[in-house]
């Protein structure tokens, strides 16, 4: 039995994860730790027993401290980050100081807790980044591996860097027992709608533009958040302490292709559902058209990165991971859940950051 601090798992894919966890290990005691920025959203935790959400920032070492002191914590799993690359281009502080600033001030309170009393309770702390640490590659380079050289973009993946870093230094500094992941591009259920997914397909549904940066050929390994779920449970019970694992989802498609799919499942959605036309008037299928009737090319992004691309083979030969899904399989089951939960995606439109 352990006792974890999930910190961000209000958000996309601390949520799934906390509800993942739940599942495959229900004795377990979770406290969700979440400063509740735009990005994180209490009702994505309905339903679930034996988990407390604290509502606190991760900046804060005092409470993280106290918190690991009371709920005995022993495992500290650390999602907590600002992650949309749109807002880190306008607003980057925010970004430093979540993801660098808070990411040290949960080590220090970690170390202090579980090294400088000398208490020797066994420990591990998981440190959750992003692909986009490694900057971008050339479409014929070999995917990302956990020796790619770092080579940050923007402010969000500098601050990701950083904080891997960070990391890094604790284990080899202090001891600290450490792991980190770095994922690939995660979709599917809880995602909030500024990502291109989610956004897409609700904007298909409501007959809004879809949104497409510059000549839409940027390519994107997809990872369903499910699959990104277990690779992280695999590290929390087999990783090797002070060692990073790349967890993808092996399946690259350009944005373009990925929108094409978003309109060509609503429109078979649509065919095969007479009732969605009168819950999303609309949407073009709605009135015979298709989804693809929406699609608009934008100004690409700043500093936007061409490709990415996991190599998944360490943590495959290592733990076992494989993912269980292709995008088709994916996708299908998100578009699945995001029609049978209008309850959950509704209210968030209305809040000032995802209004369009």
């Amino acid at each position: 039995m352990a006792n974890l601090i999930v910190t961000g798992g209000a958000g996309f894919i601390g949520v799934n994860f906390v509800r993942h966890w739940r599942a495959v290990a229900p004795a377990d005691e979770i406290v969700v730790l979440d400063t509740l920025t735009y990005a994180g959203n209490p009702a994505s935790l309905d339903g679930l027993d034996g988990v407390e959400l604290v509502v606190g920032d991760i900046c804060h070492a005092d409470l993280v401290s106290e918190l690991i002191e009371s709920r005995r914590i022993d495992t500290i799993v650390h999602f907590a980050a600002e992650s949309h690359v749109d807002r880190s281009i306008t607003g980057p502080d925010a970004f430093v100081t979540t993801n660098l600033v808070g990411t040290h001030s949960l080590l220090k309170a970690a170390k202090a807790a579980w090294l400088d009393t000398g208490s020797g309770t066994p420990h591990h702390f998981h440190h959750v980044s992003t692909d986009e640490v490694y900057g971008s590659l050339g479409p014929d380079d070999p995917p990302f591996s956990e020796t790619s050289l770092y080579a940050p973009n923007s402010p969000y993946s500098a601050s990701k860097a950083g904080s891997d870093h960070l990391v890094r230094a604790y284990h080899h500094t202090y001891g600290l027992q450490t792991t980190t992941s770095n994922c690939s591009n995660n979709y599917g259920p809880f995602q909030l709608p500024e990502k291109l997914i989610p956004l897409c397909l609700l904007n298909a549904l409501l007959g809004k533009p879809l949104p497409i940066y510059g000549d839409g050929l940027n390519v994107r390994d997809w990872l369903h958040v499910e699959d990104h779920c277990r690779g992280v449970e695999l590290i929390l019970k087999g990783g090797r302490p002070g060692e990073t694992y790349n967890i993808g989802g092996g399946q690259e498609l350009r944005n373009i292709e990925v929108v094409d799919e978003i309109c060509r499942s609503v429109d078979l959605a649509f065919a095969t559902d007479p009732t969605l036309s009168k819950r999303f008037p609309e949407a073009p299928p709605a009135r015979g058209g298709s989804a693809a009737e929406l699609k608009t090319f934008v100004e690409d992004r700043k500093g936007h990165d061409r490709r990415y691309a996991i190599d998944s083979r360490k943590i495959s030969a290592e733990l076992g991971y494989a993912p269980k899904r292709d995008f088709a399989q994916g996708f299908a089951e998100t578009l699945r859940w995001f029609l049978d939960r209008e309850d959950w995606w509704r209210p968030l439109l209305e809040r000032a950051a995802f209004k369009r």
